[in-house]
């Protein structure tokens, strides 16, 4: 074999290297190119090959608004397995309850401790028409103008009942309205549920009063002829002055 065959050799093994090599290199810097976008999670453009641009990225597709609100969809259904049979159950008591002499402290004192013991038993919140109903089936009406010392007839009559038991309904009604601040303050209550509940039994109200105060030296301000001027315009002003001095020399 002749020395220039082997050089010739020699060369073209040298450049196939280095044709490899540079390929190499270049596949490894557009690989460091890469990756420092698809580390920070930033999507690549199928187009453009370039990383997208947050304003232009597509928007996650987030919970609609309203979606914990208690009173849109079925949020405020919270009925499980067992809730009607227990809320009928109560319900059944309190109507099976022996009416009792009304006239009576300590009947009635023992009945309204039956009535919380009752809700006690079934761990719910005690409502004032139910109060109504263990007190012999009164309305709910009729409870809140004892409690209030309002009339309880139509004809403007105040109850009739002893003062000692009239004080018992009261304590009782007062003790259900402190429940109720207390469930408001303390989220245990659906607020919406809480404040039509406020308004509906204890009273309460959501309104905005304006006072109008009359100013008492408001006529004395103005003299009749300053009034005149004001209102009256200037040839009226002159027909009736000219008609009230033929008035006085008349």
């Amino acid at each position: 074999m002749s020395i220039d065959k082997l050089s010739k050799d020699k060369k073209t093994g040298l450049e196939a290297d280095s044709l490899s090599k540079e390929t190499v290199s270049e596949e490894t810097v557009g690989t460091d190119k890469e990756t420092p976008a698809a580390e920070a999670g930033v999507a690549i453009s199928p187009r453009t090959g370039k990383p997208i641009q947050k304003k232009y990225s597509p928007k996650k597709k987030g919970k609609p608004r309203g979606g914990n609100s208690p009173v849109i969809g079925n949020n405020g259904l919270m009925v499980e397995p067992g809730d009607n049979a227990k809320y009928l159950s109560l319900n059944m008591e309190l109507f099976n309850m022996p009416d009792i002499d009304m006239d009576s402290a300590e009947e009635v004192q023992q009945r309204l401790n039956d009535y919380f013991i009752l809700y006690a038993k079934y761990d719910t919140k005690p409502t004032v028409a139910g109060m109504a109903m263990a007190l012999n089936g009164m309305g709910r009406q009729t409870l809140r103008a004892i409690a209030t010392g309002q009339p309880t007839g139509g004809a403007g009559y105040t109850t009739a009942l002893p003062p000692e038991v009239a004080t018992s309904i009261k304590k009782a009604y007062f003790l259900m309205e402190n429940l109720w601040e207390n469930y408001m303050q303390n989220g245990k209550v659906n607020p919406v549920a809480g404040i039509f509940l406020g308004k509906n039994n204890y009273g309460y109200q959501d309104k905005t009063e304006y006072v109008l105060t009359p100013n008492a030296g408001q006529d004395s301000e103005y003299s009749a002829d300053e009034i005149r001027e004001r209102y009256i315009a200037p040839d009226q002003t002159k027909r009736l002055s000219e008609g009230e001095d033929e008035e006085q020399s008349d």
